[in-house]
């Protein structure tokens, strides 16, 4: 949850910016979000230390969008199910591209971010499942999306600096290896948090 709870200060600072765009479809901010992932994914996949920095700026943009496209429905009374939905599953779509980013770069092993991708997409996917059996969705734990993306801007930013000095691991591990293992154990044991308390709802 962490960066969650600031959800209403993030709301304040993003609502005149959704109100001087209204008019654009939010649907269409949504997908605005998604590309700038691919696109943090590509960066990551190309190995180069310059493109780390990219990354860490395309991260930001998926995520500023990410959180501009409800700011938008909101102010514009277009907030639906269906623009609810397009959301939650572009933005699994964003993890999958980001994360699978990782997996294929040469600063990280593949196993480690397969991993990664379990923890993160059962954690996201047991919030939702919580909502289709108890009405409420879960958004408990340390690994919320937005923590995840706070931490997948600095990452590469460490990563890249360290690399100037010629640091390339520590203890054995990247510095975004670190991460995927982050993502994968704290994700993995979130996603089994979420699942013990949707079972216990239907005892």
């Amino acid at each position: 949850m962490v960066l969650e709870n600031y959800r209403t200060l993030a709301d304040k600072i993003l609502e005149p910016i959704a109100v001087k765009l209204r008019g654009i479809s939010p649907d269409a901010v949504s997908w605005l979000a998604l590309v700038f992932a691919v696109l943090t994914g590509y960066a990551f996949y190309t190995g180069k230390s310059e493109f780390l920095l990219l990354a860490s700026l395309f991260v930001f943009l998926s995520g500023f969008f990410d959180a501009l496209d409800g700011a938008l429905a909101r102010v514009s009374k277009l907030a639906s199910k269906r623009g609810d939905l397009l959301d939650h599953v572009l933005d699994r779509y964003a993890d999958i591209f980001i994360i699978g980013g990782l997996m294929y770069s040469p600063w990280v092993r593949d196993w480690l971010g397969f991993f990664a991708i379990m923890g993160v997409l059962l954690l996201s996917y047991m919030g939702t499942q919580a909502q289709a059996v108890s009405g409420k969705r879960d958004y408990s734990g340390y690994l919320g999306r937005a923590t995840r993306l706070l931490i997948l801007i600095l990452a590469p930013l460490a990563h890249y600096f360290l690399l100037q000095f010629g640091v390339v691991d520590i203890f054995s591990f990247t510095v975004l290896e670190w991460v995927m293992i982050a993502f994968a154990v704290v994700g993995n044991i979130g996603a089994v948090q979420r699942a013990v308390r949707a079972w216990a709802q239907l005892i």
